[in-house]
């Protein structure tokens, strides 16, 4: 009986343990495409953005990820779809931030 119970305890351990690595290797993989998809998109900005445009780019995604993140996914598909000719200055950078800025920002009124 008590030879069944520590049999088990052992199967569970090892099925415990089994599974743990699995999500670790699972989290591991997860990282390394998270990281490709980065030096990829990197990549593709340092191409399509002046060095200004990528310091501001660099210092919203400080302030805002999410909104740089935004900007490096229009900028990316307009660049596969060859609708960027010429690199990306500043000035276009502001608009473009202002166009995305503006639709996902939203208004909160306060009625009293």
């Amino acid at each position: 009986m008590a030879e069944d119970i520590e049999e088990i305890r052992k199967k569970k351990l090892l099925e415990l343990q089994k599974r743990y690595l699995e999500q670790q290797k699972a989290q591991e993989e997860a990282i390394r495409q998270e990281m490709e998809l980065e030096a990829q998109l990197n990549a593709i900005m340092r191409h399509i953005l002046t060095p200004e445009a990528r310091e501001r780019l660099g210092r919203i995604k400080l302030v805002r990820p999410e909104l740089a993140r935004q900007v490096e996914l229009v900028l990316v598909q307009l660049y596969q779809a060859g609708q960027i000719r010429e690199p990306i200055d500043d000035a276009k950078l502001k608009k473009i931030l202002a166009q995305i800025d503006a639709r996902t920002r939203r208004d909160f009124r306060i009625k009293w």
